[in-house]
């Protein structure tokens, strides 16, 4: 056993990934509390006008909620990163990565899609400046956490040597 397995049950390989995705959903989870905590950085361009209202389900839901799923998601992607998980366990949390790597996929790339061909109403109900934002940030973030939880998982799945 190497240094960086040794107690852990991790594996180089399949460790990397994991931990990236991990990050990820550590940062956005951060980013959620710092709006629920009345930061104002970047909250109107994603979330329009809600950002200036802020009604009490926006912050409940949207962003302590939102807030509380991305810890989740940073376990479960520390749970990709464990080479020691066998039967059903490691197979729940390979189904789940899986789930979460389509969802952030399909959120970005759909979106991305949506506003740069002008369908679903997107168009209408959203700023320019939100539009420039979401097209160069928000949108390539979700696609990033996708690819991340996505070949954390691929890693995961692979027997260990």
């Amino acid at each position: 056993m190497n240094r960086g397995q040794k107690g852990r049950g991790t594996s180089a390989p399949s460790a990397l990934w994991g931990r990236i995705a991990c990050g990820w959903s550590a940062a956005f989870a951060a980013l959620h509390f710092y709006w629920a905590l009345g930061g104002e950085i970047g909250l109107s361009v994603s979330a329009g006008p809600l950002a200036a209202e802020r009604p009490l389900w926006f912050v409940v839901v949207g962003l302590w909620g939102v807030g509380g799923l991305c810890l989740v998601g940073a376990l479960l992607a520390l749970l990709l990163t464990r080479s020691d998980l066998r039967g059903t366990p490691a197979a729940s949390v390979r189904w789940l990565g899986w789930g979460v790597s389509a969802v952030l996929l399909a959120r970005g790339i759909g979106v991305e899609l949506m506003l740069l061909t002008g369908t679903g109403g997107l168009d209408t109900s959203v700023s320019e400046e939100q539009r420039t934002w979401t097209l160069a940030l928000w949108n390539p973030w979700f696609i990033a956490g996708g690819l991340a939880f996505g070949l954390a998982t691929l890693r995961a799945s692979r027997k260990p040597t």
